[in-house]
């Protein structure tokens, strides 16, 4: 089975609320929740991958040091197994807005819960619940 590597990010705001995204129609797994990442390029940092996916999906910089690895996720799917790294972030520059026609919403992490999301991305959701209550 294919190992696919792919990296995720907790944005979190002054009032401790984590930013998801609905994957758009087209896409696999469309109109779930996720939290903004994507997969790596051939020889590209996980910090690396991260910092370009939120430039290109949420038009915002920031930088490495900003970046704190909190847990990962590990899931089968049908026809590959994901490893997902998932970072906080407190610190970004610019305003976050949808740059690849995704909804976005900010949620308090005791409500992440109440959004259907990929499988898994749901295993990550206590950490962020024991890290932001």
């Amino acid at each position: 089975m294919k190992l696919t590597l792919v990296v995720a990010c907790a944005l979190i705001d002054a009032d401790n609320r984590v930013l998801i995204a609905q994957r758009p129609e087209g896409k696999q797994l469309a109109g779930l929740w996720e939290f903004p990442g994507g997969k790596l390029e051939p020889g590209e940092r996980p910090e690396a991958a991260l910092i370009r996916e939120l430039r290109e999906e949420l038009g915002i910089v920031t930088q490495e040091t900003c970046l704190a690895p909190l847990t990962f996720a590990s899931h089968a799917y049908e026809s590959f197994h994901l490893l997902m790294p998932l970072y906080i972030c407190r610190r970004w520059e610019g305003m976050v807005a949808s740059k690849e026609g995704q909804a976005l919403t900010w949620v308090r992490a005791n409500k992440l819960r109440d959004y259907p999301m990929p499988p898994a991305d749901i295993p990550l959701i206590p950490h962020l619940i024991d890290l932001l209550m």
